[in-house]
């Protein structure tokens, strides 16, 4: 079996040196195609770097090579062509850049092209039946005409489009032509290849393909469909793109993982990749009869390109940050979040950290500024308490609070009179943890020891915003664990409602409830919401509380108000 390669180079001279010199020490003859928007010094340069092996190294003429352009494949016919006269042994030629790299001996891949040489591998799909288009046209590439390059004239590409599509105009393929697309990248026999530029409607062809978008993944594959009497549809060198189409840039650090796919020969690899290269310059990786198997590998691609779309849970990033919904969960890890509890107990927030083991912090959006965990001033990741940089972006706020906080539950406490931005942010976040105690901001006003009057309009103003933020928590679109009690029913049954948030909070803690909290007197308590409403202001989120100071029990206990279905 002879074996010969074109290969195509725009840039990394040194590298694709080695890599021409390697093919034709293998017993390859080679054909090389150099970008002619290199200077002609430099071109002629590495020309000469050839010179002692020149009857085995060719140059073909050189074309303009553009991504998405005509220029491409007009490159690889030349070579081909030159190929196909220069070397009459030649069975196969390989189609393959200045940077793939074998990985594999060459005399396996001489060997299985000599088990197969009734085979052209190439990758070649019906445009209709492959979702392969990422961010592109699909159909429309053979269909609309494409004059402008889509990288230089990228305002007139995009006009041009749409001013075919408005005006309904669509091209006539030629006669038989039935459009296929697949890698650039590929491996034809001889006869195939001689077939192919001897087209008898080659004239047409190229006058037709020459206004496609992106050729080179289109013209050998449907012109190969044409001729060949045994296509097996995939490509003999691994390449791997990224969720928007971009072909994946090999390293060193990747060397063990293109030795388990058995692959002849991988693209790209950067040019500084000192392993890879050392590897393809010691003879490549044996792997004797072995099946190249890229899709053993693509289990860790699709795991890379899920941590790069997605990223980790309640981590943000450049590229997903400005764009609404791209986050891979709004926070990190489960969170508390507490509403009254601790208007109505002295020392809750420690006796709550000491019975759930939890981070207990104060009023994250208190208006005076962040009440981080024994009143520090920064907590962790350098998070500063001040007001004005909190209330900045009060939502990255938060999740930075929870990713920096990983490891032990953070619980915060939140209420009417808090900054209130995060009021739908927790409420449809599912690892928020929420329990409220409606009209429980009425006992601090309560216990002020002010005039009834002079608290009308502030009791007003925070009865307003619970109201709304309850109108959140209650929402359908609500996903976070949520419990609601009035303050009159928390007061006939608090134990039971601290064990209900402490089961929620922190689930996996065992053991019997330990003593609650003291609860702060409320003697004359409900005088003082009668007096509220002598003065106008009906203060109904706090549930029914008679004037008596010390009602008797009226009913049993009831079950909170539960928002959503609790998480497994």
């Amino acid at each position: 079996m002879s074996l010969g390669v074109v290969i195509l180079v725009h840039n990394a001279l040194g590298r694709a040196t080695e890599v021409i010199r390697h093919w034709a020490g293998s017993g390859c003859p080679v054909v090389v195609h150099v970008d002619s928007a290199m200077r002609r010094a430099r071109f002629e340069r590495f020309r000469a770097g050839f010179d002692d092996i020149s009857d085995r190294v060719l140059f073909c003429e050189r074309h303009r090579c553009e991504w998405g352009g005509w220029g491409i494949v007009a490159a690889t016919q030349a070579g081909a062509r030159m190929m196909l006269d220069r070397f009459d042994e030649v069975e196969h030629v390989y189609l393959a850049s200045g940077s793939c790299v074998p990985l594999r001996p060459v005399s396996e891949l001489k060997a299985y092209l000599a088990a197969r040489r009734d085979t052209d591998f190439i990758e070649s799909a019906c445009v209709a039946d492959v979702p392969w288009t990422v961010g592109g046209l699909s159909e429309e590439r053979f269909t609309l005409r494409f004059p402008f390059s889509w990288k230089r004239q990228r305002w007139a590409f995009d006009r041009y489009v749409a001013l075919q599509r408005r005006l309904g105009m669509r091209r006539r393929l030629p006669e038989g032509l039935v459009p296929h697309m697949g890698s650039q990248w590929w491996c034809l026999r001889r006869a195939t290849l001689e077939a192919i530029l001897s087209d008898p409607q080659r004239p047409a062809l190229d006058r037709y393909f020459r206004r496609v978008w992106i050729p080179d993944e289109s013209y050998f594959q449907s012109l190969a469909r044409r001729w060949s009497s045994r296509i097996e549809s995939r490509s003999l060198t691994m390449a791997k793109f990224d969720f928007q189409g971009k072909p994946h840039l090999f390293y060193d650090d990747h060397l063990a993982l293109l030795r388990r796919s058995d692959c002849f020969v991988a693209r790209k690899i950067w040019p500084r990749a000192q392993a890879i290269y050392a590897q393809m310059a010691a003879g490549g990786h044996p792997a004797q009869d072995a099946e190249p198997a890229p899709a053993r590998i693509d289990r860790v691609f699709a795991a890379a390109t899920e941590r790069r779309v997605r990223g980790r849970a309640g981590l943000y990033m450049q590229s997903r940050l400005p764009n609404e919904g791209w986050e891979n969960g709004f926070t990190a890890a489960p969170y508390g979040v507490l509403e009254g509890f601790a208007e109505l107990h002295e020392g809750f927030e420690a006796w709550f950290a000491a019975a759930s083991g939890a981070t207990v912090h104060g009023h994250l959006f208190a208006p005076e500024g962040a009440e981080f965990e024994g009143g520090a001033a920064l907590w962790r990741g350098a998070m500063s308490n001040h007001a004005a940089l909190r209330d900045h972006d009060a939502r990255r706020f938060l999740t930075n609070l929870i990713w920096n906080g990983r490891g032990a539950r953070q619980v915060f406490q939140f209420g009417p009179r808090d900054s209130q931005h995060v009021s739908w942010d927790i409420a449809k976040d599912p690892n928020a943890r929420i329990g409220v105690i409606s009209g429980a901001w009425a006992v601090p006003l309560f216990r002020s020891g002010r005039a009834v009057a002079d608290l009308r309009d502030v009791a007003a103003r925070l009865q307003k915003a619970e109201a709304d933020h309850l109108g959140a928590l209650r929402s359908p679109h609500a996903k976070a664990r949520i419990r609601i009690w009035t303050l009159a029913e928390f007061l006939e049954a608090p134990e039971e409602a601290l064990a209900q948030m402490l089961a929620d909070i922190a689930p996996g803690q065992a053991g019997p409830l330990p003593a609650p909290p003291a609860r702060l007197p409320l003697d004359g308590f409900g005088r003082f919401l009668q007096e509220m409403r002598n003065q106008g202001m009906h203060p109904y989120l706090t549930g029914d509380i008679p004037a008596d100071p010390n009602p008797r029990p009226r009913r049993a206990a009831p079950k909170p108000y539960l928002v959503s279905r609790p998480h497994a």
